[in-house]
């Protein structure tokens, strides 16, 4: 089953009613690779949905998060990107341009064990974030 199709259903199985613009805003976040902000999203669909807002934008995301779907990322800089949750995975940040890439690594969950162990802690997850120069930055600079 694809994911469109599962997180639509997921939102249906949650009461809340699938418009044209949650629908495209859904598609747009499981196609993007880039972890857009909710501007970005506005931009990319504006010109299908010229009523919509960026407040629209935000508040379906606000709904999407609510339910499972989506994972806001907030790293410090000004505006939250938003990621659709597919498997647990790690992000590596480009510290010039904020390019964000996914990074899969299954071994992690023994931290959250190790932690849980050592802490007396009830471990819910984790978060792991590696910063670095993006390939497309460290062309750009001078030697």
């Amino acid at each position: 089953m694809n994911q469109l199709k599962e997180a639509l259903d997921t939102l249906k199985d949650t009461g809340v009613r699938i418009t044209p613009q949650r629908h495209a805003i859904l598609e747009y976040l499981i196609n993007s690779m880039s972890h857009p902000t909710a501007d970005e999203i506005y931009k990319a669909l504006e010109g299908k949905f010229p009523n919509m807002s960026v407040a629209t934008v935000y508040n379906n995301l606000r709904v999407f998060r609510e339910v499972g779907l989506v994972k806001e990322l907030t790293f410090g800089d000004a505006s939250s990107r938003f990621d659709f949750i597919t498997t647990h995975h790690y992000h590596v940040i480009c510290q010039q341009c904020g390019k964000i890439v996914d990074f899969h690594y299954p071994g992690l969950d023994e931290v959250e064990h190790l932690a849980s162990h050592v802490t007396g802690f009830k471990v819910d997850n984790h978060r792991m974030e590696i910063y670095g120069i993006c390939p497309d930055c460290t062309g750009k600079e001078v030697h």
